[in-house]
């Protein structure tokens, strides 16, 4: 048996609770460790469940900020160096990785009080998370500031992918299932996943 909450309803909710439910409605969301880190060397590492796929020609990526109203240390670091990773969360690491949505001040580093492990490779400027199995290097390309809620989408192009060798297929897919990512709902909410089946591209 189904029961409806209209707009009125929800926006009567405790902030929390509002919070909860909308986040959840929305479905599975994929989860990144987001790295960054200042001209100074100050790196900085934040968990967000907001990235979504752009477009593969050239391969983009975009992610939500919300309000810039209080300091943003991914936001402020992104854009003033250009660049940042995006790192799969996986089963051994997302308490870690929950942790770091708190508010560390800018000092700290998210890698340190966590015990993730920042790691440089390729010449790129932003860490890499070393416990992740699928890693993407990404260069900052566009911001888009949405006046009916005053978030931000921060689009970025994908500059290199680091991820086991087995879990690309012939066809291009990754199977992101046997690298160990794992998906979350709303704000708490962590899921390993199970493939039903591939389908073939569909015709009419």
């Amino acid at each position: 048996m189904k029961t409806c909450i209209r707009l009125e309803e929800i926006m009567q909710l405790e902030l929390r609770e509002r919070a909860h439910f909308i986040n959840s409605v929305g479905g599975f969301k994929s989860i990144g460790l987001i790295g960054t880190s200042d001209r100074q060397g100050q790196t900085n590492l934040a968990i967000f469940s907001s990235i979504v796929h752009i477009g593969a020609n050239p391969p983009l990526i975009s992610f939500i900020m919300r309000p810039d109203s209080v300091e943003r240390h991914t936001l402020s670091n992104i854009l003033s160096t250009g660049y940042y990773t995006i790192n799969h969360v996986n089963e051994s690491i997302f308490q870690k990785a929950h942790q770091t949505s708190a508010r560390y001040p800018q000092e700290v580093s998210e890698f340190e009080v966590t015990g993730l492990t920042r790691e440089y490779k390729n010449d790129f400027f932003a860490p890499f998370v070393q416990e992740s199995a699928v890693q993407l290097g990404v260069q900052f390309k566009e911001r888009i500031d949405l006046t009916i809620n005053q978030t931000i989408m921060i689009i970025g192009q994908i500059e290199q992918v680091h991820f086991p060798k087995d879990c690309l297929h012939p066809d291009g897919y990754l199977d992101i299932e046997k690298a160990g990512t794992i998906s979350c709902s709303g704000l708490d909410s962590y899921h390993k996943t199970q493939r039903i089946d591939r389908l073939p591209y569909a015709k009419l």
